[in-house]
């Protein structure tokens, strides 16, 4: 059977369309996203902070971690960052980096290659303070794609809380290959 007579009866013999299913809402009630969003980061280990909207995070931060000494803040507009610190990230004990959204759900927090100089950074550093607008928190990971879906970074990750493993005991061990605390920080408008 030649190549064209195969092509034409696959054409005769070819289904009817049928319509693409409806895909639901998946309503999150907005009034939840808060309190939503911070139990599920605290499930997750980690710890969320509420502040007003033009606080800076570095004495915060500070007051947090008061034995760490090296800190790197790319929230506060800290133009002095240490290149060698960001070029040794396992050298870091502190990153401060903002993060595009929040998702109420799992408290997963969007970054992208804009938000990291380095994108090992929240991965290597020692703790993690990640800051988000409070108006950014979304519901579900299907809100989260929809927001995503407009942007056209290089890079993304979504974190939610610190490093964590559990054995085949189950004994879960937090900051076992990543950060060891994590803090976020939601700033209200």
């Amino acid at each position: 059977m030649s190549r064209d007579k195969i092509l034409a009866a696959a054409r005769q013999n070819k289904p009817a369309p049928v319509p693409l299913p409806e895909i639901p809402a998946f309503a999150w009630p907005a009034e939840d996203l808060l309190a939503s969003f911070s139990a599920a980061l605290e499930k997750s280990g980690g710890k969320a902070n509420l502040v007003k909207a033009g606080t800076p995070i570095a004495p915060a931060v500070k007051a947090l971690y008061p034995e760490a000494q090296r800190i790197v803040n790319y929230v506060d507009g800290d133009t002095a960052v240490n290149e060698q610190l960001v070029q040794d990230p396992a050298a870091i004990d502190v990153v401060v980096l903002k993060g595009q959204l929040g998702v109420a759900e799992n408290a997963a927090i969007w970054l992208t290659d804009w938000d990291c100089a380095n994108r090992v950074l929240p991965f290597l550093t020692q703790h993690l303070v990640l800051v988000i607008d409070k108006d950014t928190l979304v519901g579900n990971m299907h809100h989260a794609y929809a927001v995503m879906g407009q942007q056209n970074p290089a890079y993304g990750v979504f974190i939610a809380g610190p490093s964590k493993t559990a054995d085949i005991e189950q004994s879960l061990v937090i900051g076992a290959h990543g950060p060891r605390s994590m803090q976020v920080f939601l700033i209200e408008r």
